[in-house]
C-alpha cells in the first residue's frame, strides 16, 4: 500500500446520472493505491441535480469534498478551479461522465511509479476517435491547424484524463488566463509527459454544441498563437500587390490600345470579393482586441458559491 496522498479531481455538468456509479468506481480504485486520498467535485452550474448527490456523498464520507460554482464558467476553467483545491502528492484529473474509466488511476500510477523520477505526467491519447464521420474530420482538422498554428505541439486526440505530480500542477496554476484552454497551458507548462492509449466509449451525447465547440477551438488558437495576424497581413499584402498590378495593365490597355475592361460582374464579384476578406481580417483582428480587453479587466474566472469539507 503506497503511502501517497492522492487527489482525484472532477467536475459535474449534466452529471446526476453518473456521480454514484463515479465515486463508487474511483474509491475502490484509489483503496489499491492508498487510504490518504480525497475526492474534489467541482460544480460548474449544473442545472440537474449533480450537486445535490455530490453533497450527500460528501456528507457521509468526508474525503469527498465539493465546490459549488455560482453559475456555468465552463468545463476548463471548472478543472483550473479543481487543481486549485487538490492538496495531494499525485493529481487525478478525470471527467465524471465515465467516458474514461475511473480504473485508468491505477494503470497510471503504476506506469508512473516505474519510473517516477523521470515522469511528471501520464496522460491518455485516444486510441480511435469517437463520433461520426464529420465530428472525426472536425477533430483532426482542429489539431492540424492548431498545431500548424502554434508552437506548442498537442498529440492528435489528447483527453483531459491524466495523472499529474503535485510540482507540475503547482506550475501549472501559475498561468492566469481568462480564456482557458487547458489542454494547451498543459503541454505549455512543459516536464516529462508520457501518452498513454486509452479507449473512451460515448455516453450518445455532448454537453459540447457544435457553437461551443467552435468558440473553444477559436480560443485555443487565438490563445496560444498570433499567426492569424500574421497571415492576414501577408494576404493583404499579396492582395495589394495583385491589385497594383491589375491597374497597370488597365492603365497600359487603356493608354496604347484604348481598350476598356467592360461588364458589372467582374466588379461586382471583386468588390464582394475585397470586401469580405475585409471583414474576415477585422473580425480576426477584433477577437485578439477582445481578448486583451477582457484579460486586462482582470475579473476572476470563476465565483464560488459554497463549498463542502474544503
Amino acid at each position: 500500500m503506497s503511502l501517497a496522498f492522492i487527489s482525484i479531481v472532477t467536475t459535474l455538468y449534466k452529471s446526476e446520472n453518473y456521480i454514484d456509479d463515479f465515486y463508487k468506481r474511483v474509491s475502490n480504485t484509489v483503496a489499491k493505491i492508498t487510504n490518504d486520498y480525497e475526492i474534489i467535485f467541482i460544480d460548474d452550474g449544473s442545472p440537474d441535480k449533480s450537486s445535490e448527490i455530490a453533497k450527500k456523498i460528501s456528507l457521509s464520507d468526508k474525503k469527498v469534498k465539493l465546490a459549488e460554482l455560482s453559475r456555468n464558467f465552463g468545463h476548463h476553467v471548472a478543472m483550473m478551479i479543481g487543481l486549485k483545491y487538490a492538496s495531494g502528492d499525485y493529481i487525478f484529473l478525470i471527467d465524471s461522465d465515465l467516458e474514461e474509466p475511473p480504473e485508468l488511476l491505477e494503470t497510471f500510477f503504476t506506469i508512473m511509479q516505474k519510473n517516477v523520477k523521470n515522469i511528471d505526467v501520464v496522460y491518455g491519447v485516444l486510441e480511435k476517435r469517437k463520433g461520426n464521420l464529420l465530428e472525426s474530420i472536425g477533430g483532426s482538422l482542429f489539431y492540424k491547424l492548431y498545431n500548424f498554428l502554434s508552437g506548442v505541439y498537442i498529440n492528435e486526440g489528447t483527453l483531459v484524463v491524466r495523472l499529474m505530480k503535485n510540482s507540475y500542477v503547482k506550475n501549472l496554476l501559475l498561468y492566469n488566463e481568462s480564456n482557458v484552454f487547458i489542454l494547451g497551458l498543459m503541454q505549455l507548462n512543459g516536464f516529462n509527459q508520457l501518452a498513454v492509449p486509452v479507449k473512451k466509449t460515448s455516453k450518445g451525447s455532448s454537453v459540447y454544441s457544435f457553437i461551443r465547440k467552435l468558440s473553444l477551438a477559436t480560443d485555443a488558437i487565438t490563445s496560444f498563437s498570433n499567426q492569424p495576424l500574421f497571415y492576414v497581413s501577408v494576404f493583404g499584402l499579396i492582395m495589394s500587390m495583385v491589385s497594383f498590378m491589375i491597374i497597370l495593365w488597365l492603365l497600359m490597355g487603356k493608354i496604347f490600345s484604348n481598350e476598356i475592361l467592360s461588364g458589372w460582374t467582374s466588379v461586382m464579384v471583386s468588390i464582394w470579393l475585397v470586401g469580405g476578406l475585409i471583414i474576415t481580417a477585422i473580425g480576426i483582428v477584433g477577437i485578439y482586441i477582445g481578448k486583451i480587453f477582457v484579460q486586462v479587466k482582470n475579473r476572476p474566472n470563476a465565483i464560488i458559491k459554497n463549498t463542502y469539507n474544503l
